[in-house]
C-alpha cells in the first residue's frame, strides 16, 4: 500500500487526514493505545472504518504519524515564538511560554509521548531527539558568541527540557492552567543564573 504521506493528496484528503489525527490525539489520550481501536478513532474523527485504510496501514503507524505530526508542530510553534529575537535569554522566555502555550492547547501530548516508549521505542526517542536539535544549535550559537557560559550543549538542551517539561506538567497538566507570574519569573531567573556569564 502506498505510504499517503509520500503521495499527493487532494484538499479533501488532506482535511479527512488530519481529522483522522486529531479523532487520535483525542482517543489514544483518553483511552491509551491498547484500548484504543480503529473502530473509535474513525467514529471520532466522523468517516466511514474502510477510509482509515485509505491513509494509514494500522493503528501503529496511525500512532507513529501523531507522534511525529504533534512533535513537528511544538518545533514551528517553538521556532514562530523566538524567530527574530536577538538576546539568547529571550529565546528562552519565548520558547518558554510558547510550549507551555502549546501543551495547554494539546494537553493529551504527555500521555501519548509517554505511550510511545513503550509502544514504539526509536519513535519515542526521536520525538525528543529532533526537538533538542534546534535547542543544541541556538545554545552552541550563545556561546559562541559569549552570551551564554560555555558547556556541553547536548547536555544543557535536555536539562531545559526537563525544566519545561515538568513545569509544564506540575501546572498545565495538573491544574488546567498556566504556571502563575512568581513561578515563570523563578523558572526565567534559574536559567538566567545558570547561563549568562557572571559580570
Amino acid at each position: 500500500m502506498a505510504d499517503p504521506q509520500n503521495s499527493a493528496l487532494t484538499a479533501r484528503g488532506q482535511r479527512t487526514r488530519t481529522k483522522l489525527l486529531g479523532a487520535a490525539e483525542r482517543v489514544f489520550g483518553e483511552m491509551g493505545f491498547e484500548r484504543a481501536s480503529i473502530v473509535e478513532i474513525t467514529k471520532a474523527a466522523g468517516v466511514a472504518q474502510g477510509t482509515f485504510y485509505v491513509y494509514f496501514e494500522s493503528k501503529q503507524s496511525l500512532f507513529a504519524q501523531l507522534v511525529d505530526t504533534l512533535g513537528a508542530s511544538l518545533r514551528q510553534a517553538l521556532a514562530d515564538a523566538t524567530a527574530g529575537l536577538d538576546s539568547p535569554m529571550a529565546v528562552e522566555e519565548a520558547g518558554f511560554d510558547a510550549f507551555l502555550e502549546f501543551i495547554q492547547a494539546h494537553r493529551h501530548l504527555y500521555k501519548i509521548v509517554r505511550q510511545a516508549e513503550f509502544v514504539d521505542e526509536e519513535l519515542y526517542r526521536r520525538y525528543y531527539a529532533r526537538l533538542a536539535e534546534g535547542t543544541i544549535r541556538s545554545l552552541e550559537l550563545a556561546m559562541a558568541d559569549g552570551e551564554f557560559v560555555a558547556r556541553d550543549a547536548e547536555a544543557v538542551a535536555y536539562t531545559l527540557m526537563g525544566i519545561f517539561d515538568f513545569i509544564g506538567m506540575r501546572w498545565v497538566l495538573w491544574e488546567g492552567k498556566l504556571p502563575p507570574p512568581q513561578v515563570r519569573e523563578s523558572v526565567l531567573s534559574f536559567i538566567a543564573s545558570a547561563l549568562t556569564p557572571r559580570t
